[in-house]
């Protein structure tokens, strides 16, 4: 191989290991820093909805999110004495767990 195909086929290959390394950094980061929440919509949110609040026993569904950092869905359900529930679900609609939803200084 001639030199400059040898100086060439490296820093190619310099190149390729750098880009997946730096992607792996970026795949890694906080899960604070994933972006702006994403609503569920469309029949999705129905289903979502709907098992949320046979969870709770009732209230009415107060804010969603695909993609959340504890499951596929979550429903924050405010119930009618006042407390929210953050309902979460699996791709499936099953409910995996749930809590209250307690507003902190930081929120």
């Amino acid at each position: 191989m001639k030199t400059r195909t040898k100086a060439g086929v490296i820093a190619g290959a310099l190149i390729a290991t750098a880009a997946t390394g730096s992607g792996i950094a970026v795949a890694g980061g906080d899960a604070e820093d994933s972006g702006p929440d994403v609503a569920i919509t469309g029949a999705d949110l129905d289903r979502a909805s709907s098992a949320a609040l046979d969870h709770t026993g009732g209230g009415r569904v107060t804010g969603t999110e695909v993609g959340d950092e504890e499951s596929y869905y979550e429903v924050e359900v405010t119930l009618d004495g006042g407390n929210a529930v953050d309902v979460q679900l699996d791709e499936a609609f099953n409910v995996v767990s749930s809590s209250d939803d307690v507003e902190t200084d930081g929120d």
